[in-house]
Order: structure tokens, then C-alpha cells, then sequence
């Protein structure tokens, strides 16, 4: 168990000092300046997104930090700090000092980690009695965007009803004066990554050795700097690191699990057995067999359920993925005997399901992996570290697992920019893009499928087609791309 500072000694429970208390008998006023917000909701599939100065400031860090403690205070059973990390974008900082501020204005103590991923702060919120905690990052999103993404106390994504409370609170206060009684503190905690980075290694380092595993890992300038290569090089792997600094402004850029040619090449060039590239939060990832092969969710699923699975590990040989899954993927798992079970994109849905059917591994072809045994987040470095073992311990390259598994259907993804917020979140208003689908799907029959969604992440409009025939796929593409720019680009 972490301890805090006011638990030093020995207090199972944060006991209130003078500094938590009512200071005079005079409210103090938490002046809060009127805010300009979208009519459509803040919180998105994963909490608050978007381009930092135009929905993102500290004014709205601020607020959102007071109500959102209030909301945490008033759901807890029992006192407790919020735990809060970033990531390397450069308004990250910014926002973080200021939903700091907000945290500590109503009450709470905020245990400040740094430079961390996101999986890092949800662990430790689980693992101590934090009342939640709070991650500044726009996770892949490019460096001029950010994000605020809560968790609860026991580490899983904020329900959706609180969002909404936190949400309703703000768009209630904005403009007035609201007084409080009292004000936490704020700590500097860099010291606590040291029990996540025992938390990654613990249930690996009786049963795996990477002694001699060349490993390249791709660090996106981002949230996986300080800790992946640490990990793997104490498992006995041999690590070279790409993008390998925190740096704001090119966090993402052309590099990390949406950009893996830089991946592909270095593991070519050093004869890697295997590559890992990271997002900007390490919330995900995406593999590179030593051919330059992407290996992505999908894979990760299948190579990691199998060993799950052998180890009667896996329920009802269950699988979770989502509507982008492969057919390939789900056909070949089938074939095993096992099921598989969609849900929509994001792994909250994911989440949500694997809760419903007690399944235990879930996940994202984009790298989002979830696995109950180990954590109840995606954790990017504890995917790559199981896939690593299982990998190990099937006496195969990760290219021979590879060559062993199934082979995907051709599936094309084009995403298309569509800043009108309004008009992106409700495409289906759109006739012409409808009927374009409805043609698509006609043509194509039962041998494809067609996908078309506004991201909850990204101001984009996500186009995928997959089919037996190729040609299919890139002609279909191609025009629903064109519609999308035509009618609401």
C-alpha cells in the first residue's frame, strides 16, 4: 500500500490536519470567470477533449477541477486524495496546475506524479485510498490538442452519470461566485511511479527472462519515457529506444502506435526481434514483428488469449473486441472454439461488457488492451511486457506466431477532418452519405461490411471498409471518402 505524507505514521485513513480546516468564520469566494461552452456535451468516450485555447483553458481546468471535487467528496466513503498525471504536451502543465487548483479549492489533496501514463494513474488510484483520479493528455491526438480524464476510486473510467454531474454543476456555475470553507494541499509525488513500474514487473519476473530478446520501443516523446525501457532492461531485454525524450511539441508527430514506419525501419536496422510503439499517454499499443509486419489488437488479442486460454485463464474462452475487429481475427478465433462478443469503439464499451459477461481479456485493434487479471484500464506497457513473454514462452518468433495464426481481411481506414462539431456528431442527418452507405453495403453483400462513425476523440469523421475483395475495399473507400468532404467537410 502507498502511504501519503499524512499517513507516515501508520493512519489507515487521512486524518484531517489544521491546514484542511474551516480557516475563519469568513467564506472564502472562488472567483469563477463565465465560461464559453459547446451546446453539445464536454465529456466525450474518453472525458474532455479538444484543442487547447479554444475548448481547453485554465479557466475551464479550473472549474472543471472544483466541481469534480465536490462530485468525488460527495461519492466517497471515506476521506482521500486525487491522483494526477500528465503527459508531455506542452499546455499540460498548464492545465494541471490549474486543475490542481480547482481539486485543492474544494477540499482535496492532490498527489501530483508528473510525467507519467495513464494506466500509471489509474493503478495507483485503485491501489491506495484516493477518492479518484485525473490524467491531462489527449492520449494520440496531436500536440495542439489536450484532454481531462477521470477516474474513479477503484481505477475504471468515471461513470458516465458523474461525468454528466460534473458537467451539469459547471454549465450551472459559470459567471458566479461560489464560496468554500476549505482547501486541501498539493504534493509533488514522482516517487509513487516506482510502485507501478513493481506492479508492471511482479507477475512477470518468476516466470520470464527477455534475456537476449532484442526489443525496440518507440516512446512517442511522450508518457513512456521515464519508464518503459526501465522495465524491459530489467526483464533482461535488450532495449533501443526511439522518440526517447518528453517533447510537447512533437508528441505523436509522425511517431508512436498511429505512425509506425519509423518502428518498421528501426527494427530492420538493428535486427529487433521485436518492436512496441506507444501513444502519447502508453494507454496503447501496437507491435512490428522482426519482418516490419504490424501485429495490432487483433494479434495481441488472439496471441494473448491463446496463453490465457492454455492456462485456463479464460472464462468461457471469451473474447471482447469491437465493431473494427477483423474478420479474419473473429473467424480464426471461432475456429478454436472460442467466442468473441462486439461492442462499439472505445474501450469503455469494452469495459462495460467485459464487467456484464465476466470476460477477462478485451480489447481494441488499435492497441487498447484490457486484461482483469493484471488491471482494470488499457495499460500499453503491460500489453507489450505480456505479449514480450507469451512470445518467450511459446519457443517461436513473434513472425513465426505470425505466420501460425490468420490471415486478416483487407480492411481500409480513412479518416476524414470534419470541424463542425455539430455536423460531425450528427452525420447520419446527412441523406447523401446514408444512401452512399446503403449502395456500399447493397453492392457488397455478406462479403464486406461497412463502418462509419464521428470519433469521440478526434474532430474526424472514421470511414473503414473491409471485404474479401480488395478492390472492393479501395473503391468503396474512395467514394465514401468523397462524400464525407463533399457534404460535410
Amino acid at each position: 500500500m502507498v502511504t501519503s505524507p499524512a499517513r507516515l505514521q501508520g493512519l489507515n485513513r487521512l486524518e484531517p490536519s489544521p491546514r484542511h480546516q474551516q480557516l475563519s468564520s469568513t467564506d472564502i469566494s472562488l472567483a469563477i470567470r463565465p465560461l464559453s461552452l459547446p451546446k453539445s456535451p464536454l465529456f466525450g468516450t474518453d472525458g474532455i477533449r479538444g484543442r487547447v485555447g479554444e475548448l481547453l483553458s485554465a479557466d475551464l481546468a479550473l472549474q472543471v477541477g472544483f466541481w469534480a471535487g465536490q462530485v468525488l467528496q460527495a461519492t466517497a466513503t471515506a476521506p482521500g486524495p486525487v491522483i494526477l498525471g500528465q503527459d508531455s504536451r506542452n499546455s499540460s502543465d498548464m492545465l494541471s496546475k490549474a486543475l490542481a487548483t480547482g481539486l485543492t479549492s474544494a477540499g482535496l489533496e492532490v498527489w501530483n506524479l508528473g510525467l507519467c501514463p495513464t494506466p500509471c494513474v489509474a493503478y495507483l488510484t485503485s491501489i491506495t485510498d484516493a477518492v479518484g483520479g485525473v490524467m491531462i493528455s489527449a492520449s494520440h491526438n496531436p500536440p495542439e490538442d489536450n484532454g481531462i480524464k477521470f477516474f474513479s476510486s477503484e481505477g475504471t473510467k468515471l461513470p458516465v452519470a458523474l461525468q454528466k454531474q460534473i458537467e451539469a454543476d459547471l454549465r450551472g456555475s459559470t459567471g458566479k461566485a461560489i464560496s468554500t470553507h476549505t482547501w486541501g494541499e498539493h504534493y509533488l509525488r514522482p516517487e509513487l511511479l516506482a510502485d507501478y513500474v513493481e506492479f508492471l514487473r511482479r507477475p512477470l519476473q518468476s516466470v520470464t527472462d527477455l534475456q537476449g530478446m532484442r526489443v525496440v520501443l518507440d516512446l512517442a516523446w511522450g508518457a513512456a519515457v521515464p519508464l518503459a525501457g526501465q522495465v524491459f532492461a530489467e526483464l533482461g531485454a535488450e532495449v533501443i529506444c526511439l522518440h526517447e525524450r518528453p517533447d510537447g511539441d512533437r508528441i505523436n508527430v509522425n511517431c508512436g502506435s498511429t505512425h509506425l514506419n519509423p518502428l518498421k525501419a528501426a527494427v530492420r536496422q538493428y535486427s529487433a526481434d521485436i518492436g512496441f510503439a506507444f501513444d502519447g499517454d502508453a494507454d496503447r499499443v501496437m507491435a512490428v514483428d522482426a519482418q516490419g509486419r504490424v501485429v495490432d489488437g487483433d494479434y495481441i488479442l488472439y496471441f494473448w488469449g491463446q496463453a490465457l486460454r492454455a492456462a485456463q485463464q479464460l472464462p468461457g474462452d471469451l473474447l471482447v473486441a469491437t465493431v473494427m475487429a477483423n474478420l479474419g481475427f473473429e473467424r480464426a478465433w471461432r475456429q478454436l472454439g472460442g467466442s468473441l462478443v462486439r461492442t462499439a469503439v472505445g474501450d469503455q464499451y469494452v469495459q462495460a461488457e467485459m464487467q456484464r459477461s465476466g470476460a477477462m481479456l478485451g480489447g481494441e485493434q488499435s492497441g487498447h488492451i484490457l486484461c482483469h487479471h493484471y488491471n482494470c484500464t488499457g495499460d500499453g506497457m503491460l500489453t507489450a511486457l505480456h505479449l514480450a513473454s507469451v512470445v518467450r514462452q511459446s519457443g517461436m518468433s513473434l513472425a513465426e506466431l505470425v505466420d501460425q495464426s490468420f490471415q486478416t481481411y483487407p480492411q481500409l481506414l480513412r479518416n476524414v477532418r470534419v470541424d463542425d462539431r455539430e455536423r460531425r456528431l450528427h452525420w447520419q442527418e446527412c441523406d447523401a452519405l446514408t444512401s452512399a452507405i446503403d449502395k456500399a453495403e447493397t453492392a457488397m453483400g455478406d462479403q464486406g461490411r461497412i463502418l462509419v462513425r464521428a470519433s469521440g476523440t478526434e474532430p474526424v469523421i472514421r470511414v473503414m471498409v473491409e471485404a474479401a475483395d480488395g478492390q472492393a475495399v479501395e473503391y468503396w473507400t474512395s467514394e465514401l471518402v468523397q462524400v464525407v468532404q463533399q457534404y460535410l467537410s
